[in-house]
């Protein structure tokens, strides 16, 4: 087995339960990091559920993401140009950027659209867009460089949330985001694989070094970026700022009530 990111020699790291039923061994590249599983040939029984039961921090993170993603495209993008959500499960982030006055529609090929309907991928007129964003994503890729590519097919800058290993021994029994319960993340990233990615797809890496992170073909400040990463700051300039564009809701009422007719 080779590397799915750099394809230089990976080694077992650690074999584990994984949907507590069965035995899978972990591996870590010896050259980037990044650390990926056997072939997942348990991937489809993890999926019954699109959105696993364990994920109760969902509509927090959405909301958490959807003021910190406001500012940096506010900072370092277009805003009056299109976006997209990437694998946007339910689509609360699209309706949350919507209501902060982003033009954002949805792609997700798994999981119903129940809180942004009509804005999806095949709504939108055009196929490349200024900004895609994929939160809570990269983790579950089980061919992260060629699914990366078709993120890039939408836009030349991914805005992207995965959390990065925090040590070097990792292993179930103290980092929870392995979540072998889950059988979903089969993907797991050191910012030495980041890196190596951005290398290779040609894009410049942008990091908080924890969390979030953006490939871009742009050159940006990466001070301001992590300071609009921070938590603490992200609230005060959303409380600060939070008005700055004027919502959709109006203008999606409108819309929606002509589709319905």
């Amino acid at each position: 087995m080779k590397c799915k990111i750099c394809n230089h020699d990976v080694g077992v790291l650690f074999k584990t339960k994984v949907l507590n039923k069965y035995d899978v061994e972990y591996f870590k590249c010896t050259h980037c990091s990044f650390i990926q599983t056997e072939n997942p040939y348990w991937i489809d029984e993890s999926y019954s559920s699109a959105i696993t039961q364990l994920d109760i921090g969902l509509a927090n993170r959405n909301y958490d993401l959807a003021k910190k993603t406001s500012l940096i495209i506010n900072t370092f993008f277009n805003k009056k140009a299109n976006f997209i959500d990437f694998a946007g499960g339910y689509g609360l982030l699209v309706r949350l950027m919507r209501d902060n006055g982003f033009n954002f529609f949805r792609q997700d090929k798994y999981c119903d659209n129940l809180f942004a309907k009509h804005f999806d991928i095949t709504d939108a007129s055009i196929q490349k867009f200024e900004l895609a964003t994929a939160f809570e994503v990269f983790e579950h890729l089980a061919n992260p460089m060629q699914e990366i590519d078709e993120i890039l097919s939408y836009s030349n800058s991914i805005l992207f949330s995965t959390v990065l290993q925090p040590s070097e021994n990792v292993n179930p029994s103290n980092w929870w985001y392995i979540s072998p319960e889950i059988g979903q993340h089969i993907a797991l990233y050191h910012y030495d694989s980041l890196k190596i990615i951005a290398d290779l797809k040609g894009l410049n890496l942008y990091s908080d070094g924890k969390y979030l992170h953006l490939l871009t073909k742009n050159k940006i400040n990466s001070t301001l970026f992590r300071f609009l990463c921070h938590n603490k700051i992200a609230n005060f300039l959303s409380f600060l700022f939070g008005k700055k564009n004027n919502a959709l809701v109006e203008q999606d009422y409108q819309y929606l009530k002509n589709k319905i007719k």
